[in-house]
């Protein structure tokens, strides 16, 4: 496991061009296979598709949880916060058809300056496999500045994996995952050195689900649950009471 105590390497690996185009090109592949997890996303947002709302995608790459709430509320409204231009560039290409309905802004979840989006009603908030990249005292902040900006009754629903809270489980959970992907063995023995480096960038704010859990509760969130999980990818979140 990497040292959370070294210097942060988001930056050199978000920011970098090829990974951002890496990250692009594989989009198809990697949001079928979480095509079901995208949808729930959308659906634990108690809106109907007649409603106009708007909503915050955190650290929103190219914008794959973003897609798919806009194609389940049709009259619905994304500001994507990255602070990759890289990956923001990757993800205008691919929310093309949604042209009208988004639009990016440069947003630095490590800062914590929302200046960027002041002035923005957040009737909802997601967030998708970007705060597991937070240190500890982020992750807190970050949920109660959003907690903040929400508007009552806006909900915030999380799709992020975590870290197995002792080796025991980490081994099952490794074991079934291998199962699922039979040539993860052989990829976890020769990552090269970019692949290692995203491998450390992944894992090295990694924490389990249930300090993340009672963060969102401190935080003011109510009906804070694990709305789907598998292994060590989990759907959490919860709403700002009216």
């Amino acid at each position: 496991m990497p040292n959370p105590a070294d210097p942060d390497t988001n930056a050199a690996i978000w920011k970098s061009a090829d990974v951002a185009r890496t990250f692009a090109a594989e989009a198809g592949q990697r949001e079928g296979r979480r095509r079901e997890q995208l949808q729930l996303m959308a659906r634990l947002l108690p809106f109907d598709g007649a409603d106009e709302f708007t909503f915050v995608d955190l650290g929103a790459g190219t914008g794959a949880a973003s897609r798919a709430l806009l194609d389940e509320y049709p009259h619905a409204n994304a500001v994507l916060a990255e602070y990759s231009p890289q990956m923001a560039a990757e993800g205008e290409r691919l929310l093309v058809p949604y042209a009208g309905r988004y639009r990016y802004v440069e947003f630095d979840m490590l800062a914590g300056d929302w200046a960027p989006l002041d002035g923005v009603r957040f009737d909802a908030a997601v967030s998708s496999l970007s705060i597991h990249h937070l240190p500890d005292s982020r992750k807190q902040s970050l949920f109660s500045e959003l907690f903040a900006r929400l508007e009552p009754g806006g909900w915030y629903v999380n799709f992020d994996p975590v870290r197995a809270p002792d080796d025991v489980l980490e081994s099952v959970w490794q074991r079934v995952n291998d199962r699922y992907e039979p040539d993860a063995a052989h990829k976890r023995s020769h990552r090269d050195a970019r692949e290692q480096a995203r491998y450390e960038n992944h894992v090295r704010y990694m924490q389990p689900l249930e300090p993340q859990l009672k963060w969102l509760q401190e935080a003011g969130f109510a009906a804070v649950d694990v709305y789907w999980k598998r292994l060590d990818y989990v759907i959490f979140g919860g709403f700002k009471p009216r």
